[in-house]
Order: C-alpha cells, then structure tokens, then sequence
C-alpha cells in the first residue's frame, strides 16, 4: 500500500467515529467528494450501502428544499 492510501486510511480511522450512524458518515464522504464505490472501500461496507445512504440524503436535501422555498400565504 502506498503511502498516501495509508495516510486516507488513517484519517478515515479518526473521522469515522464522529458521526452516529453509517449512513451519516456516508453523506459527509460523499459531500467531501468521494465516489459511493471509494466510501465502501474506505468505510468497510459494500457500495450498494453507499449508494443507498448518499440517494437518501439527496432526497432528505431536495425536501429541505422544496419546504424552504414554499410561499407563505398571508391570512
């Protein structure tokens, strides 16, 4: 293993614990670039996994979404 896998493999080690659950650390890989296959590898887990906790938290921002851009109607 060359050394900069090592030195993603570490971090990765620290990073990890501070999320409560899988899935949550899943999207913050993700939003920091890494593809679903890349996050399974580093995470342990398949990228199925990956790709089903990245497709949930779109669908989770698309709805923050659409809320946000609701007009209120004045009563």
């Amino acid at each position: 293993m060359e050394s900069q896998e090592e030195i993603v493999r570490l971090l990765v080690m620290q990073i990890r614990p501070r999320f409560e659950t899988q899935a949550e650390a899943i999207r913050e890989f993700g939003k920091a670039g890494f593809s679903a296959n890349r996050i399974a590898e580093l995470l342990g887990t398949t990228p199925g996994t990956a790709k089903d906790a990245l497709a949930k938290g779109k669908q989770t921002q698309a709805k923050k979404g659409s809320k946000a851009t609701r007009k209120v109607r004045p009563t």
